[in-house]
């Protein structure tokens, strides 16, 4: 008897999220300094106006030192708020004073929202996942939101996952219709593009 796409995706995600709750602190750190490092290097983030990316919680690659980095630089930030719907809409990021604690655990930047395509107009989409395959499938956490920005992209713009090494397999991710591919994946050891 085969397994279903979303049991696959769901025991994926178990393997993974347990692999990620045995990092340590200082791992988490020098994972987030690296990822900075890789991200900045690549020419569609280095040369960018405005990038959309997110807070990094828990044992998620750290995206802080690369928020920092790129809004010091003068890159317009955009980070998400996660709306009922499950949609997000964006917001500037204005520091991390300006971050409060949402739904889910998440923080989101305080300010306006500025509607849920913004993030469109952003020279590089940095989006977080849990795995990735050699074509470019992202697996999420399951909610669907960063997909339904990813499909509003329509493949126009860079479109990179944060994952830590090792979540780049040489196997296929579990996909579903409704799972949209990513151009690339930075991970602390270099970046991995895809298409």
């Amino acid at each position: 008897m085969s397994t279903s796409t979303p049991e696959a995706k769901k025991a994926l995600r178990a393997r993974i999220l347990s692999r990620r709750a045995a990092l340590k602190a200082g791992e988490l750190a020098r994972a987030a300094a690296s990822i900075r490092d890789v991200a900045l290097a690549v020419p569609e983030v280095a040369g960018a106006r405005r990038v959309a990316a997110y807070v990094s919680v828990g044992s998620e690659p750290g995206t802080g030192p690369l928020i920092e980095t790129l809004s010091d630089t003068g890159v317009e930030v955009l980070l998400p708020q996660l709306q009922p719907d499950g949609d997000l809409d964006w917001a500037p990021y204005e520091g991390p004073q300006a971050l409060v604690t949402a739904a889910r655990g998440l923080l989101e930047p305080a300010g306006s929202p500025l509607g849920v395509n913004a993030a469109d107009d952003a020279d590089a989409l940095l989006v977080p996942g849990l795995a990735a395959d050699r074509s470019g499938g992202r697996l999420g956490r399951g909610g669907g939101s960063y997909d339904r920005v990813l499909a509003r992209q329509g493949g126009r713009r860079f479109t990179c996952v944060l994952l830590h090494d090792g979540e780049v397999m040489d196997i296929p991710v579990p996909r579903e219709p409704h799972d949209v591919p990513v151009t690339a994946a930075a991970t602390p050891s270099g970046l991995h593009r895809f298409r």
